[in-house]
């Protein structure tokens, strides 16, 4: 049996395809989710992609977060279905409530994008099995509202609890609180991130490297064995 996974769109995502690009790589199904519908199509698991959905109005992913798809997706990420949300992704997972804190625009205001370290810092989800906690890896980064910020109460039980994921290493990029570059709920099924792994799963384009396809084939598997 092959896993499904959904992708999907919102008005003004722009990595909808790249992702569906980079599950086909990892051996898995995409499946085109359109904002307006509420049926998941039984998918296994469901990205929120990266982009300027709404055009970012109010705040990024404060509009998304209502959309009728939304509410199937609420729905089954609290029964245990795996969420991934990557930049827009991420602050869509954050106005929805289903991932602490929230996102704030870059603290130098301006766009960022460039190929950015990180560490794994959480290799136990269903998105980051295929890593090893404490490895190193380049996945590129562009966002304009990409500071991760939370109160001190939050921040601190992510540390204890080792929810945080994944870390900036060298520079932080956008002043996120605690060098924080993605998070998961306690459960590990749902995990949001900034950077943009779906852009390096293959070494032809993006950093040259293939470091983001284990977020991919990490879910394949955990779908195959379940």
């Amino acid at each position: 049996m092959t896993a499904r996974i959904g992708v999907v769109t919102f008005p003004g995502s722009l990595d909808d395809r790249d992702t569906q690009r980079a599950i086909s790589v990892a051996g898995a199904e995409p499946v085109s989710l359109w904002h307006k519908d509420k049926d998941l199509k039984q998918v296994d698991a469901v990205v929120l992609c990266g982009g300027f959905s709404y055009g970012d109005y109010l705040r990024a992913g404060a509009i998304a977060r209502f959309s009728p798809v939304m509410d199937t997706v609420i729905e089954q990420a609290k029964a245990g279905l795996p969420v991934l949300g990557i930049c827009n992704g991420f602050q869509i997972l954050t106005e929805a409530h289903l991932l602490p804190g929230g996102m704030l625009g870059n603290d130098h205001l301006h766009f960022i994008c460039r190929d950015q370290k990180l560490r794994v810092e959480n290799a136990d989800t269903a998105w980051t099995t295929d890593y090893t906690a404490g490895q190193e890896i380049h996945i590129p980064l562009k966002n304009m509202d990409g500071r991760y910020v939370a109160d001190r109460r939050t921040l601190d039980e992510l540390e204890a609890e080792g929810r945080v994921a994944f870390r900036y290493l060298d520079v932080n990029p956008n002043g996120s609180l605690n060098d924080i570059a993605g998070i998961t709920n306690a459960a590990g099924n749902v995990v949001g991130l900034m950077p943009h792994p779906e852009h390096a799963v293959e070494s032809l384009i993006g950093t040259g490297r293939t470091d983001g396809l284990p977020f991919f084939t990490s879910i394949l598997k955990k779908l195959v064995n379940a």
